[in-house]
């Protein structure tokens, strides 16, 4: 578990600035649910997805995402789990693979949160951002992610990561400008099922 509490290059949480917004959130919590809801409903709400905003810069480290207050889905998450790991909330990284489009090819990532909640284990949570047709909320045990899965080619990743995907990471620190990397959304290929030999 001591991989989803640890400071790191992106999820830097002893930045002063995030220390001191995490030490806000746990003063105000009454539990562990109030506490992850409040960190969650700040990322969601108060730092503006870049391209539903149109805005730059593109960051990735958490403490320029608070600093800046803007983000993709991917440096809104590195900013979730730094905020929940300062105030000792095992968090995770999450992926979904989804349509860029409506549906069909191209595909993307999506990056979102897992985090440990004593009375039920991971929980994911989406903090991209709501707008018109996105209603991501916190309601544990049950999840309301951003995005559901609606075709073959798209995916619910199953891994918790400790750190950010390389791919991800490469995206947010080659393009300057959110324009740039809406136009190079970071992608996996998916990994075909063994089939067993009959």
């Amino acid at each position: 578990m001591q991989r989803y509490l640890s400071p790191s290059k992106y999820i830097d949480f002893e930045n002063i600035e995030i220390l001191s917004i995490a030490d806000t959130f746990a003063r105000r919590a009454t539990s562990e649910k109030s506490l992850v809801q409040m960190c969650f409903e700040f990322v969601r709400d108060e730092i503006r997805h870049s391209s539903d905003f149109r805005l730059n810069p593109v960051t990735c480290k958490a403490s320029d995402v608070l600093r800046h207050r803007t983000g993709y889905c991917y440096a809104k998450s590195h900013l979730l789990a730094a905020i929940l790991r300062a105030n000792s909330i095992p968090t995770g990284l999450c992926y979904q693979r989804l349509s860029v489009g409506d549906s069909g090819a191209p595909y993307c990532l999506h990056g979102l949160n897992a985090v440990y909640l004593e009375e039920i284990g991971w929980y994911r949570i989406d903090a991209r951002g709501n707008r018109t047709g996105i209603k991501a909320e916190f309601l544990p045990p049950n999840e309301k992610l951003a995005f559901p899965i609606k075709e073959p080619e798209e995916r619910d990743l199953p891994e918790i990561w400790p750190e950010p995907l390389p791919v991800i990471v490469e995206t947010l620190e080659r393009y300057a400008t959110y324009d740039q990397v809406l136009a190079n959304l970071p992608d996996v290929p998916l990994v075909a099922a063994i089939q067993p030999n009959l």
